[in-house]
């Protein structure tokens, strides 16, 4: 018997939640075509009326369930009863059929601790050191809740995602994952599966997964993001400025249209302080981290071939809704 996690967004808001649940198949080809469709109750996920409430399941993504024997996570879109995609399925709205956009989201995010309602690293009462020394740190002074994320590194890289990386971030129980993919929906699927993964290793240890951009409110710490770096066939071999100052220009006529999909309270971390651009104001600039839109060095050594970092969207933003929103700016500049 084969387990199957059947994975999808639900249809809260200002920001969608991941549910599951355990579908057991008596046998599995290895396809994705041969995952059969499913449904489940949108009255209680937000996505349907109780008397019309039968929401489907469309498989669009798996991997080997690293957690579980005989088991698999499998990413689906949500579709209405008559088939068409669900007002809450952003993975529907990426025009990428071609794989040409690739994605690299940088995931940040705090481990929260439920009893005293702060990150790891904070006493119940005050706070720890200033932010500075946990960055890339090591240390029982410096490092919060390192087993968790180690442990989360390596069923992702069990199940066969394409994580890049890992590092502690700049406040105490802040830390940062990196997944990349060669087409935006499969970046997007990517981050889910292993946000979901990182969510059920937290219940293992009683730590809640904070994806909140601001959870420290106004207080002198970092936000958390999930920087989005992209490219597609002319980024990667423009070899020309001019280029990239066209494609960076395409932005700034529509920035409202980007801070709508790019997270909830977004305002109260881009507020120009603490490595971001202000949410008001659009910028683009060699390796700075502090613009919009970072022009990271390697382009610039490698003649102006490579990608481009969107410093704006926020560490609980929907990765489809970013990929479909950047790959529709980009566009307009071909």
């Amino acid at each position: 018997m084969v387990k199957f996690e059947y994975i999808w967004l639900d249809g809260y808001q200002p920001t969608q939640s991941l549910r599951s649940k355990t579908k057991i198949e008596k046998e599995f080809s290895g396809k994705l075509e041969d995952l059969p469709m499913w449904s489940f109750d949108g009255s209680s996920t937000k996505q349907a009326p109780g008397g019309s409430s039968d929401c489907l399941l469309k498989p669009v993504f798996f991997v080997k369930d690293p957690q579980r024997k005989n088991a698999y996570l499998v990413m689906c879109e949500v579709l209405e009863a008559n088939g068409k995609p669900h007002a809450t399925n952003g993975r529907a709205t990426i025009e990428d059929d071609d794989n040409d956009f690739w994605f690299g989201f940088e995931q940040e995010y705090f481990l929260w601790n439920p009893s005293n309602n702060k990150p790891l690293g904070f006493p119940d009462n005050g706070y720890p050191n200033p932010q500075g020394q946990y960055y890339c740190s090591v240390g029982t002074n410096n490092a919060f809740g390192r087993d968790i994320v180690e442990e989360h590194l390596d069923v992702c890289i069990e199940a066969g995602l394409n994580v890049e990386g890992i590092n502690a971030e700049v406040a105490a129980g802040q830390w940062e994952f990196q997944i990349f993919a060669k087409g935006a929906k499969e970046a997007g699927d990517q981050i889910w599966i292993a946000r979901y993964l990182l969510e059920r290793i937290g219940e293992k240890y009683g730590v809640s997964i904070n994806w909140h951009c601001k959870p420290l409110g106004t207080l002198d710490w970092n936000g958390s993001g999930m920087h989005a770096n992209f490219s597609n066939t002319l980024l990667r071999t423009a070899g020309d400025k001019a280029v990239y100052d066209k494609v960076c220009e395409a932005f700034r006529p529509v920035v409202s249209e980007h801070i709508d999909v790019y997270g909830a309270d977004n305002h109260l971390r881009l507020t120009g302080l603490h490595e971001t651009a202000s949410i008001h104001d659009f910028s683009y600039g060699v390796s700075d981290r502090g613009a919009s839109i970072r022009i990271p060095v390697a382009t610039v050594e490698r003649g102006w071939k490579g990608y481009l970092e969107d410093r704006r969207p926020n560490s609980a933003a929907d990765p489809y809704k970013v990929a479909a929103r950047i790959i529709k700016t980009v566009k307009t500049a071909l």
